[in-house]
C-alpha cells in the first residue's frame, strides 16, 4: 500500500483531541495539552488534552456510576458490542496501521499485523463473554449445597505502554467489557493517539456512556496516583517496566487492590546443535525484530551451542544487515526508529559495554546521521557474561550471541536473570524440548517458532515479569470475583 501525505493528514485529522469523560470528549480541567511526536522526524504531529487529577477523579466518578447498570447488563449484549468493534476495528485496520506508524514508528506492515492481533482480542472475548458460570453441588456432608457464582470486579485502572498502542488496549479492555467491568485507561503519553481513536469506535459501536474512559496525560503519577487510593477502584491491570511495576503494586498494598502486572522481560533463544539453523535464524529475526526489537517479548540473548555459533550469527548478521531502516511509512522500510533519543541512547549504552568487555560487532552498532531515533540492527559475537546486555532488557534491535556446551549450562545461562517472560528454543529433539519446558523458568515457551503471543493464549511470566495472565481463557477470569453462597439442604424439615 502507498501511503500519502494526505492519507496522513486524513488519519490525523479523525482521531479526537480531547479527554474521553463520561461518554463527552472534553478539555483538561486547566486546558493542559501535550504534543505527540514523530519519532522518524521528531516533528509535532498532533496536540492533544492533557488530563489532570481532577479529570482523573472525573474519570474515576464516571466509572463509579456507570459499573452497577453496567454489570447487570445482559453477556450477549455486551458480546455484541464486541464483535462490533472487531468488526469497525477491521473495516479501519489501515487508518489505525498508519496512525500507529505515525506516532510510533513501526512499519506499516508491522503495525498493520497489530492491528489485526489486537483486533482478535475482540472478537475472543466477544465468544468468552457467554461462557462465564459458576458450579452447584452438594457439600460433602450432604447437609449443604454449594453454589459458586462469578460477578464483575468492578471499576478497573488500566496504565498501558506505548510500544503496542492498540493491542496493549484491546487486550485489557475486551476481558473487563466481557465481564462487565467499567474502566479508565491511561494510554503512554508517547503513544495516545491510537487509543482515542480506539475509544471513537467504542462509542461508534454503542459502548455506554462511562463504561470507557481516556485520560491520557504527561502527569502520570499525579493523575493516577489519587485513582489507586480511591475506595471504588476495584482493578488495577499495568503493562511496562517492572521498576515502574513494582512501585504500582506497593502503591496498591493499602487498599489489598487487586493487580495484573505484565512487566519487563530478558528472553532466551536457545539454539541447539541439532537445529535447522536456517529455520532458527528467521525464527530469531522474530523473536528479535518485532516491533525494533521494543516488546517484552523480544530475544534479548541468543544462547547458542558453540558448535554451531559462528554459522548461526554470520547468518543471523547477514540477514539483518540487508534491512532497509527507515520511516515505517516510506515504501519498503524494514525497520523503523526507536522511540524517542533516551532510548536509543539506552540501547547504545549497552551494545559499546559489551564491545568493551570483548564483543564483537558483525554488523550495526553505530548510530547513525539525520534526523529521528534510528538504529541498525546489531549482531553482537562473543559477548563476556559480565556485560549489562546479559542481565537488562534491551529495548531495541540487538541480539548479542554467547555459546554453551551442554543443555544444563544453557539451562543455567537463560535462567540466570530475575526475569521469566518467555524463552524460545530450537531443537529436533522432542524430549529435549519438553525438558526445557519444564525447566526454563518462564510463563511461555516458544519451540521451534519465535512468536507465542495469541489472543487464544494465557500471556503473561513468573519472577520479576510480572502476575496474571492477559487472553486466553484465564483472561477474564482477571475482571471476575468469585462468590460462594451456601444454600441450606432443601430436604431438611
Amino acid at each position: 500500500m502507498s501511503i500519502t501525505a494526505q492519507d496522513e493528514a486524513r488519519v490525523l485529522a479523525s482521531v479526537p483531541k480531547g479527554l474521553l469523560i463520561d461518554g463527552q470528549w472534553r478539555d483538561s480541567q486547566d486546558g493542559s495539552t501535550l504534543d505527540v511526536t514523530d519519532p522518524a522526524t521528531g516533528a509535532v504531529v498532533a496536540t492533544i488534552a492533557s488530563a489532570t487529577a481532577a479529570d482523573g477523579a472525573a474519570a474515576m466518578d464516571a466509572a463509579h456510576r456507570a459499573q452497577a447498570a453496567w454489570a447487570k447488563t445482559a453477556p450477549r449484549y455486551r458480546a455484541e458490542l464486541l464483535r462490533k468493534a472487531f468488526d469497525r476495528v477491521i473495516e479501519l485496520a489501515d487508518d489505525f496501521a498508519i496512525l500507529m506508524s505515525i506516532e510510533m514508528g513501526k512499519t506499516f506492515a508491522e503495525a498493520k499485523g497489530e492491528v489485526l492481533y489486537g483486533a482478535e482480542f475482540l472478537r475472543w472475548f466477544s465468544e468468552e463473554t457467554t461462557r462465564v458460570a459458576g458450579r452447584f453441588g452438594t457439600a460433602p456432608d450432604g447437609k449443604m449445597r454449594l453454589m459458586v457464582q462469578k460477578r464483575a470486579v468492578g471499576p478497573c485502572l488500566f496504565i498501558t505502554p506505548w510500544n503496542f498502542p492498540l493491542a496493549m488496549a484491546t487486550r485489557k479492555i475486551a476481558p473487563a467489557i466481557a465481564a462487565g467491568c467499567t474502566m479508565i485507561l491511561k494510554p503512554a503519553a508517547l503513544t495516545p493517539l491510537t487509543s482515542l481513536l480506539f475509544a471513537k469506535v467504542l462509542q461508534e459501536v454503542g459502548v455506554p456512556d462511562g463504561v470507557v474512559n481516556v485520560i491520557q496525560t504527561s502527569s502520570s503519577g499525579a493523575v493516577t496516583g489519587p485513582i489507586i487510593k480511591d475506595a471504588r477502584l476495584r482493578k488495577l491491570s499495568f503493562t511496562g517496566s517492572t521498576p515502574v511495576g513494582r512501585r504500582l503494586i506497593a502503591d496498591s498494598a493499602d487498599r489489598v487492590l487487586r493487580v495484573s502486572m505484565e512487566l519487563g522481560g530478558n528472553a532466551p533463544l536457545i539454539v541447539f546443535e541439532d537445529a535447522d539453523i536456517d529455520k532458527a535464524v528467521a525464527g530469531a529475526m522474530l523473536a528479535k525484530l518485532r516491533n525494533m526489537g521494543e516488546a517484552c517479548t523480544a530475544a534479548n540473548r541468543m544462547i547458542v551451542h558453540e558448535s554451531v555459533a559462528t554459522e548461526f550469527s554470520s547468518k543471523l548478521a547477514a540477514q539483518m544487515s540487508e534491512l532497509k531502516v527507515q520511516r515505517g511509512l516510506s515504501e519498503g522500510a524494514n525497520i523503523g526508529p526507536i522511540i524517542d533519543e533516551k532510548s536509543r541512547v539506552s540501547v547504545h549504552e549497552l551494545v559499546t559495554d559489551a564491545v568493551s568487555k570483548g564483543a564483537k560487532v558483525l554488523t550495526g552498532g553505530q548510530i547513525p546521521d539525520g534526523p529521528g531515533y534510528f538504529y541498525p540492527p546489531t549482531v553482537l559475537a562473543g559477548v563476556s557474561k559480565d556485560a549489562r546486555i546479559l542481565q537488562e532488557e534491551v529495548f531495541g534491535p540487538v541480539a548479542p550471541v554467547v555459546t554453551f556446551k551442554t543443555e544444563e549450562e544453557a539451562i543455567a545461562i537463560a535462567n540466570d536473570t530475575e526475569y521469566g517472560l518467555v524463552a524460545y528454543a530450537f531443537t529436533k529433539d522432542l524430549n529435549r524440548g519438553l525438558r526445557l519446558a519444564e525447566s526454563l523458568e518462564v510463563g511461555m515457551f516458544g519451540l521451534n517458532t519465535g512468536i507465542v503471543s495469541n489472543p487464544a493464549a494465557p500471556f503473561g511470566g513468573v519472577k520479576a515479569s510480572g502476575v496474571g495472565r492477559e487472553g486466553g481463557r484465564e483472561g477474564i477470569e482477571e475482571y471476575l470475583e468469585t462468590v460462594y453462597i451456601g444454600i441450606a439442604d432443601p430436604f431438611d424439615s
